[in-house]
């Protein structure tokens, strides 16, 4: 009987040091110290209206699979080349605004009066450039029937998906491809996409 216990007691150990082994084995060891290693940023916070807008390179990307026109595809073409002319003159009276701004801020005294006027242009222009992506989503989406719209909302990921809620990393107004938040001194997006 005591050798019986004995053998269970051993074999108990050695499967718990084998468990041990494994869990440890399987985890991936720090290449540094917890207390050097940096902390990762938290993810950006889902789009609110990712699900209710459509970025125009999803449409673009399934214009057969929703049977848009010609005279969708001609007004949208129109509107995205409308909306990156006003774009690209936007970014560069933010990049001037910009620069003024950074110059006065890079004095021993700052001016006030005069840094806060500058940052009110800086950020006017940053709205103007949001609010022309969200004019471009809502125009393409008035332009699309009811029946294109639910085809592609059925093409969205789940919600929760990579892009939060219903949509691809970066889309929607809170990506590149649209408005969302931002601040004075960060990189404007690039523009929204061509059909």
């Amino acid at each position: 009987m005591k050798q019986r216990i004995g053998l269970l007691v051993a074999v108990f150990a050695a499967a718990t040091l084998l468990s041990v082994v494994l869990v440890s084995a399987q985890q991936p060891e720090p290449s540094q110290p917890r207390s050097q290693q940096q902390p990762q940023p938290p993810p950006p916070p889902p789009d609110p209206l990712g699900d209710a807008i459509f970025p125009p390179d999803m449409v673009m990307q399934h214009q057969r699979e929703l049977g848009l026109t010609d005279d969708q595809k001609t007004f949208m073409r129109a509107e995205i080349n409308r909306t990156t002319t006003r774009f690209n003159e936007l970014q560069w009276q933010l990049q001037d605004a910009m620069e003024a701004l950074h110059e006065t801020m890079k004095a021993n005294s700052v001016n006030e009066q005069l840094a806060l006027s500058q940052l009110d242009k800086v950020l006017d222009n940053e709205r103007e450039m949001k609010r022309a992506h969200m004019e471009l989503a809502i125009r393409i989406k008035n332009k699309l029937t009811a029946e294109q719209q639910a085809k592609l909302q059925s093409m969205r990921p789940p919600r929760g998906g990579p892009g939060g809620p219903g949509q691809p990393p970066g889309r929607g107004p809170g990506g590149p491809d649209g408005p969302g938040p931002g601040g004075p001194g960060q990189k404007p997006p690039d523009g929204p996409p061509m059909l």
